[in-house]
């Protein structure tokens, strides 16, 4: 899916200034011990389905909607994993951007994944002994869904 509307319209007015948004991440895993992983059309990355959450959309909502547009993959969001600010961040064109992300564990409920959306180049299940190369960020997130602790992650300083 492109820039949704809302950040075009914003960067219309602020230009490539820093700009907050609401991130979401996804780690979904299956009952094969496997983790649902796609390959960035931006970079070329192995990382979890992750994006933006839209003006005024409920995070869980969101959240499923990001998971089934970019993997076709119907999921459900079991609980929240953490909330973060999450460093600041430049795009190619200029734009500057910062997330304050929220990270869910979430399960499939139907669908093979695929690429569906331009965002990948591939979409696939990953076992979790055999992962590919991710950032030590989406290793804690998955550290986090495969803990047995219900509450989440948080910064307090």
């Amino acid at each position: 899916m492109p820039t949704p509307k809302f950040v075009l319209d914003l960067r219309e007015k602020i230009g490539h200034d820093l700009l907050w948004l609401s991130g979401l991440t996804a780690v979904v895993l299956n009952d094969r011990d496997e983790v649902l992983l796609v390959k960035r059309a931006d970079n070329g990355r192995w990382s979890l389905v992750a994006g933006i959450l839209e003006p005024g959309e409920q995070p869980a909502v969101g959240l499923v909607r990001e998971i089934q547009e970019e993997t076709a993959v119907e999921a459900a969001v079991e609980r929240l994993l953490s909330v973060e600010s999450l460093p600041p961040a430049s795009y190619p064109n200029g734009d500057q951007v910062q997330f304050l992300d929220l990270c869910f564990r979430c399960r499939p409920l139907r669908g093979d994944p695929r690429v569906n959306d331009d965002e990948s180049l591939d979409v696939r299940w990953w076992p979790l002994n055999a992962l590919p190369d991710l950032t030590d960020r989406e290793r804690v997130c998955i550290e986090r869904a495969l803990s047995p602790g219900l509450q989440p992650e948080f910064e307090t300083s």
